[in-house]
């Protein structure tokens, strides 16, 4: 494709040099460079990509896009924001995929990876073929592939798309984040339906206020069929700024409510997957989905790894492990937990480095009220100290017990439970690694937990 089609889109934009030079491929990294490539300079908080263009060139970077011309005798597309002109350029490089594959987007603070394996599941047993983008996998055509965005860039996810169509997917199921709405990564999108889940405290070290956070959220809905929970303060709010909406959730006024789950065998317990479940009904309905589909599909899921996911070697007790790191989230499956067992609430958490601290004590101060006993431990520290990580915690509750070693944390737990007690895992769900001081280690709670459940169950024998 001629470099002038491709930025035919981007206004204003000034072309210098050759714009007819042909184009095979867009990046934005310096690593997925191929012979052909536009590449896009784009700023970021670590490298400008304006630094590394002469490495684009020398890859085989035929044009750039930048925001100021560089000394590199290739042709360059100037605008005002690199990072602006990637979703309209890589949707018309891509030929527009989502105008021939109905796309369902989910987003909200909590709850989507959950509801997009729900829907997901109701568009296969309607026979609709979909494709899925989500945090713990990718499934384009009849493979999958590991996620690495939750949201991807909009070169990637517009790549994505076309791959899905190409595939034979007919729909496609993604999650949608605030940090891309924010980015623009989505902007190239044509939703067929978009879901808005719920909305709490979280990536307030991005967006730094409430008010951008639910801003970028509310930025998606412009134009789009949406289906919303009004059981959400946040979303009952966005219902009432929107025209049309179809509403969600387990409030009484809500137009889809737990009515409408009778008949239906919903496997995954808790009141937030009520919410989820119904979030995923009313979308596959706004889609045309018959009904026997929607009651398969929903019936179908039996779990999502990571997501309240039960660690079980036959012990007397309950393990619970779960992706919640936000407080909303953690204080959700705390409740839900709590009535798994007549027994103790045992709960072993942290927080993660390099991102929102002002969450730290809340959910330290939500452990520490919901649970009998609670483990503060580490997370995925990142780049931060461990200690100063939890002595942040320890700020909202003071009195909690602490064992920065979380392998050791979780062992200490299971040890410990007795007939009917509750272990909840909470931070990490279906992730395969800890990371500190920029090192990957390999760690997955739920081997760790089955590791420490085997010992325990061998030393009682």
């Amino acid at each position: 494709m001629r470099l002038e089609r491709v930025t035919a889109a981007l206004a204003p934009a000034e072309v210098v040099g050759d714009a007819s030079v042909d184009v095979r491929d867009l990046a934005y990294d310096t690593r997925a460079v191929t012979e052909g490539a536009l590449f896009f300079c784009v700023p970021g908080a670590r490298f400008d990509g304006h630094d590394l263009a002469a490495d684009a060139v020398a890859a085989g970077a035929v044009a750039l896009v930048v925001e100021r011309r560089l000394d590199l005798d290739v042709p360059q597309v100037v605008v005002p924001s690199v990072r602006a002109a990637m979703p309209p350029a890589a949707t018309a490089f891509f030929r527009d995929p989502s105008a021939e594959l109905p796309v369902a987007g989910v987003t909200g603070t909590n709850g989507k990876t959950t509801t997009t394996f729900l829907l997901w599941s109701i568009l296969a047993a309607a026979g609709r073929r979909p494709g899925l983008l989500g945090n713990i996998e990718r499934r384009v055509g009849g493979g999958v592939r590991p996620p690495s965005l939750n949201t991807p860039e909009a070169i990637d996810l517009q790549r994505l798309l076309r791959e899905m169509v190409d595939a034979g997917n007919e729909s496609c199921v993604m999650e949608a984040t605030s940090i891309a709405s924010a980015h623009g990564r989505l902007d190239g999108v044509r939703f067929a339906v978009l879901v808005f889940t719920n909305l709490s405290q979280d990536h307030l070290d991005f967006h730094g206020t409430m008010a951008e956070y639910y801003e970028a959220k509310r930025r998606l809905f412009t134009g789009v069929p949406a289906v919303i929970n009004v059981g959400d303060p946040h979303g009952r709010r966005l219902a009432a700024e929107l025209s049309g909406a179809v509403t969600f959730g387990l409030a009484e006024d809500a137009d889809v409510g737990p009515r409408e789950l009778e008949g239906i065998s919903l496997r995954l317990p808790g009141r937030f997957n009520v919410e989820n479940a119904l979030g995923a009904l009313a979308a596959a309905r706004m889609l045309g989905v018959a009904e026997p589909a929607i009651k398969a599909g929903i019936e179908a899921v039996a779990g999502v790894p990571g997501r309240f996911e039960p660690v079980d070697e036959g012990q007397p007790f309950t393990v619970i492990v779960d992706y919640s790191h936000k407080p909303g989230a953690l204080e959700n499956v705390l409740r839900t937990a709590r009535e798994l067992g007549d027994g103790k609430l045992v709960c072993v958490f942290g927080c993660g480095g390099d991102r929102d601290r002002t969450k730290r004590p809340l959910m330290g101060r939500i452990a520490a009220d919901l649970a009998d006993r609670a483990i503060l431990t580490s997370d995925n520290p990142r780049s931060e100290d461990p200690l100063a990580i939890i002595d942040e915690v320890l700020t909202g509750a003071p009195d909690l017990e602490v064992e920065p070693d979380r392998r050791t944390a979780i062992e200490l737990a299971i040890a410990s439970a007795e007939d009917g007690d509750v272990v909840v895992i909470a931070g990490k769900g279906d992730e395969q690694g800890q990371e500190i001081a920029g090192v990957t280690l390999p760690f997955d709670d739920r081997d760790v937990a089955r590791a420490a459940l085997r010992d325990v169950l061998g030393a009682r024998a």
